[in-house]
């Protein structure tokens, strides 16, 4: 048996136990290795039967008094014994367990866990977890025990017994891949030694240097991985090379001066649109830091150099506010900008093809749409994606294919730290706009519980005397039994019994159709609404100055980069602006989230915090980038562990990018086996 052979290949694995594991992700001997435990139980401390104490889990060294009984009660076939130590007796019961009337034996010794109660006046174990005393090592008990993930009819006994079995015949052919250099300079333990202690840890101390290891080996590879993708991409891809940059013409056609920060991102694109290699470059923002003038530019200046521009948003509402923003620019410099969404009549579509495919069309902005086979492009020269984060690899790749190594620019309002950056887009160059735009109305922020209802409706209608309009977000679209969440469809109705119930309102939510919601938004920009209450579906790319209240119920169901975006589609015009947290949650790490909002606007502050009270599932799934899922790290938990391992992968990466020296060659077998299958690609690939 070979590391790399078939999980059905081990001892004791049929097929049903095949089918079993492979629901679990474990379909080879490696997989088997590598399945990470969840947690663990202490179980290395006995006690005395006369020390139990009851309704808490104890661990006891027993043995059997006399043989076991089974009878039948009801639909229950129960085994029941009597044990004993030096201390006491207690009986132990199973129930629908028969086979244990032929497996428990008289006189020896067993170790019991579980949970004791007084039953008949006597100490009693129901149905606890049991493992005969023998001279070689126990797994389950008497030491700290694993706990894994399981499917139905999948037990933790069976896994382990499955990994200690496979770890101790293997031993000898899981080889060292990392560089000894590597291990030394970073205190790293041996891999053969991480995979035993993570599974059956030695003690504390072990299981912590195995962990430390296994972290940063995942963390080492992925970084590394993404160095290759992005030197590979350099190095072959040969872009369309920009000449012109003049830029005066498109910068005084905008209604506002550019930021210091927002021409230092420009400048930078311009480097790369001169550069043979097409431009790989996130643009990352705060809330109103103006990406898209920067992305308006990047579009002239692929305008000026004969090439069109696509610009692709992950909505439909998102892709015609960027039209609605775009299009009249452009038309004044005498530039053709058309929107292609799926919602569009078959006619319009067909001509608007027609267009893009002639190169009438400069500017394409659009939805999934743009990358249906029907679209064809003259000259694809640059490729913007807006919202990254909502598109797979996949999306990316089926527009940039339109094109002949078009230039790419990925756009996000969702700040993310730097450290997490080097991982989620390893093959993209980083532009921050670090300055925001003067003149724009600072956003008060307040928590409250629904005891203040009455209080912010009234403040919300004395902003719409004023001439103003509010938001009001809501968690779910629809009342459900099993949750008390706020719902777009009844909340609507439910303000008739308030003093909102004489002003214009509407809702908006996902599952509406595309017309009907662009509609709404229109409406709602035109003043003919004062109140829209929308799901999370406005959190992004809706622009309403005159909006002045952003009121989101059940915040607290909410991470703070999500409420950082919605409070941004406030105090965007030259109005006083709010935002009011509604939420009546006993958690501690909420309110701390909740007053968070409060105390600070800015995203990337923001960001941080959110990964250190929720994880970083809250804004990106690896997933959705094309990274592999991450086994054991934990993005913020490690990150002193992913800065080491960045700076590791990037100082080998620099001294041999193609891991040609000896010492690095089990490394790029390693990378090999986990990435031939095109397991990871270059997320804007």
């Amino acid at each position: 048996m070979e590391i790399t052979s078939e999980i059905s290949t081990l001892k004791n694995v049929g097929k049903k136990r095949t089918e079993l594991l492979n629901k679990v992700g474990i379909y080879t001997v490696f997989d088997l290795m590598e399945y990470v435990p969840r947690d663990y139980t202490d179980r290395s401390k006995f006690s005395a039967l006369k020390d139990v104490t009851v309704g808490e889990e104890a661990i006891v060294k027993v043995r059997i008094k006399s043989k076991p009984e089974a009878f039948i009660r009801g639909r229950l076939r129960i085994v029941r014994v009597t044990v004993y130590d030096e201390t006491g007796e207690a009986a132990v019961i199973w129930f629908n367990q028969p086979y244990l009337k032929n497996t428990l034996k008289p006189k020896d010794e067993y170790l019991i866990t579980g949970k004791a109660e007084i039953y008949q006046n006597r100490l009693t174990f129901t149905s606890p977890d049991f493992e005969a005393v023998k001279e070689e090592e126990s797994i389950n008990t008497g030491r700290i025990v694993p706990k894994y993930h399981l499917t139905k009819n999948l037990n933790q006994k069976l896994l382990r017994r499955l990994i200690y079995d496979t770890l101790t015949e293997l031993e000898p052919q899981i080889k060292e891949y990392m560089p000894q250099k590597v291990l030394e300079q970073n205190g790293l333990c041996s891999r053969i030694f991480a995979l035993k202690n993570i599974h059956f840890p030695e003690s504390d101390e072990a299981f912590f240097q195995a962990r430390r290891r296994l972290v940063f080996d995942e963390l080492f590879l992925l970084r590394l991985r993404l160095l290759t993708v992005r030197g590979e991409i350099k190095k072959e891809a040969c872009g369309i090379p920009y000449t012109f940059f003049e830029t005066d013409r498109i910068t005084e056609a905008l209604p506002f001066k550019l930021t210091t920060g927002q021409q230092q991102v420009i400048d930078e694109i311009i480097e790369d649109l001169s550069s043979s290699s097409p431009m790989n470059r996130l643009v990352q923002g705060d809330v109103g830091s103006g990406k898209t003038a920067v992305a308006e530019i990047a579009c002239y200046l692929s305008y000026i150099n004969g090439a069109q521009s696509a610009v692709m948003a992950p909505t439909d509402v998102l892709a015609t506010q960027h039209y609605q923003t775009f299009a009249p620019l452009f038309e004044r410099l005498g530039i053709k900008t058309v929107l292609l969404k799926g919602s569009l009549p078959a006619k319009d579509k067909r001509e608007i093809k027609k267009q893009i495919k002639s190169g009438e069309a400069d500017i394409i902005i659009g939805t999934h749409a743009l990358i249906q086979k029907g679209v064809e492009f003259k000259e694809l020269g640059l490729v913007i994606t807006d919202e990254q984060h909502r598109f797979g690899v996949n999306q990316r790749h089926l527009l940039t294919a339109k094109g002949k190594n078009p230039h790419t620019l990925v756009m996000s309002a969702t700040p993310i730290p730097r450290t997490l950056g080097l991982i989620l887009y390893g093959d993209l160059d980083i532009s921050t706009i670090t300055t925001m735009p003067s003149g724009r109305a600072k956003t008060d922020t307040f928590y409250v519980t629904s005891a203040y209802r009455q209080r912010f409706y009234g403040f919300i209608l004395n902003q719409i005397k004023e001439g103003r309009q509010a938001y009001i977000v809501c968690a779910a679209i629809e009342e459900n039994e099993k949750s008390n969440l706020k719902a777009v469809n009844s909340y609507i109705k439910s303000l008739d019994d308030t003093c909102l119930r004489n002003v214009r309102k509407a809702f908006v939510h996902g599952k509406m159709k595309p017309e009907e919601k662009q509609q709404t938004m229109n409406d709602f920009a035109e003043g003919k609404i004062d109140i829209l209450i929308a799901t999370t579906v406005i959190e992004v790319g809706i622009n309403v100055p005159n909006a002045s209240v952003m009121l989101i119920e059940d915040a607290d169901r909410f991470g703070l980069s999500q409420l950082h975006q919605l409070r941004g589609r406030v105090g965007r015009g030259e109005y006083k602006s709010y935002c009011i947290l509604v939420s009546d949650t006993k958690s501690a790490p909420s309110k701390e989230r909740l007053k968070t909002m409060t105390k600070t606007a800015d995203g990337f502050e923001l960001s941080e915090k959110d990964l250190t009270l929720r994880g970083p599932g809250d804004f990106f799934g690896t997933l959705q980038h094309g990274l592999p899922p991450l086994k054991i790290a934990n993005l913020y938990k490690d990150g002193e562990i992913l800065k080491e391992a960045q700076n590791a992968a990037q100082s080998l990466y620099e001294d041999d990018p193609e891991l040609k020296k000896s010492p690095n060659e089990p490394l790029k077998e390693r990378l090999f086996e986990l990435y031939e299958a095109d397991k990871i690609t270059a997320p804007s690939l």
